[in-house]
């Protein structure tokens, strides 16, 4: 980017400048799926990894994008469940009208469910693990241990 698009100083606030030059990039491009690494986008805007991150969270708050695990930064397209994996994890207990003792999707039906990496969905089903909402046995199918309650969140 050419120096004259680089964030400058201005009352309005430099983060929001910066959210607004990526938001403008995100909409002026449909097959954008993911933004660039965190340094890139320092270097590109001329700015702190502080002063990205702010600009990154307020995008994250309007529900442009997300953060992925790594940290990278997902576009979230209109109509788009933007949740947590984690959280659209929880959902296929109901959707899969799942019970206990019944085996989870593979981690395979996952990704392809949801369009995300292997180590994503890893990590949102450790945390349902860690919950005691799935079982884990080596060389066999993840197993239900426990339904979720509509009102617990899964943190981590």
């Amino acid at each position: 980017m050419a120096k004259e698009q680089r964030a400058t100083s201005n009352p309005r606030g430099t983060y929001m400048l910066v959210a607004d030059m990526i938001r403008r990039e995100i909409t002026s491009s449909e097959s954008m799926t993911e933004l660039p690494p965190v340094s890139e986008l320092m270097a590109r805007h001329g700015v702190s990894r502080t002063l990205l991150t702010r600009a990154l969270k307020l995008l994250s708050s309007e529900g442009l994008v997300t953060s992925e695990q790594g940290g990278r930064w997902r576009v979230v397209r209109d109509g788009e469940d933007s949740r947590p994996l984690r959280e659209r994890l929880l959902d296929v207990f109901e959707t899969d009208k799942l019970g206990v003792g019944d085996a989870f999707p593979s981690e395979a039906e996952l990704c392809q469910r949801f369009g995300r990496s292997r180590t994503a969905v890893r990590s949102a089903l450790d945390k349902l693990e860690g919950a005691g909402l799935l079982r884990r046995s080596p060389g066999k199918p993840r197993v239900v241990v426990a339904l979720p309650e509509k009102t617990t969140e899964v943190r981590g």
